[in-house]
């Protein structure tokens, strides 16, 4: 247990202000929230199941400048996309059909973002020390947790902005992201 609540502490605060909680807050600003939720969730669990491998097998010595570089060149192209937009009737906003892209994206969106990310380099860190299930279970599950409160604000600002100021600013977000995570990966080269 106390692997689970030493994990789940470090990443829920760790998690805090980070890219992937602002990106969260957009796409629950766009889209239904149990999608993104849920997509989250898959990325979140598989990631940190691969942080916590990495942490047994090798420790700390994880490169992850090309990850970074990679990511960020992702996170333009999504930024692209955002920008041309997609347009949605309201009934495809709320339906079902969609609910499986904004799965996909969301799980593929924060999938990369977390590659090589802090959180990730965290839980790799806490596997070196604590026990591996309750460092997976609870950092997964703090990382939700911190991403769940974002999408509770997404789903506010999303009720009271126009849909265009919304696509404006995910796509500066991940133009923003994408950016840093390009920068952070050459400097470490």
């Amino acid at each position: 247990m106390w692997a689970f609540w030493l994990s789940f502490a470090v990443i829920f605060v760790a998690e805090l202000g980070d890219k992937s909680q602002l990106m969260a807050m957009t796409l629950a600003a766009r889209y239904r929230p149990l999608p993104v939720l849920a997509g989250i969730t898959l990325a979140t669990a598989v990631v940190h199941a691969v942080s916590v491998g990495l942490g047994a097998a090798i420790g700390v010595t994880l490169p992850t400048d090309v990850i970074a570089v990679l990511a960020g060149v992702a996170f333009l192209g999504f930024a692209a996309w955002t920008w041309r937009g997609d347009e949605l009737t309201e009934k495809e906003k709320a339906g079902t059909r969609t609910a499986r892209s904004v799965f996909l994206a969301a799980t593929v969106t924060f999938f990369l973002a977390e590659l090589g990310d802090k959180t990730m380099l965290a839980t790799i860190t806490l596997a070196t020390r604590e026990g591996l299930f309750g460092t997976w279970l609870g950092s997964t599950v703090g990382m939700v947790a911190a991403d769940a409160l974002a999408i509770g604000v997404g789903i506010l600002l999303g009720r009271h902005l126009p849909d265009r100021v919304i696509r404006w600013g995910a796509a500066l977000s991940f133009v923003v992201f994408g950016t840093l995570l390009i920068l952070e990966g050459l400097g470490r080269l």
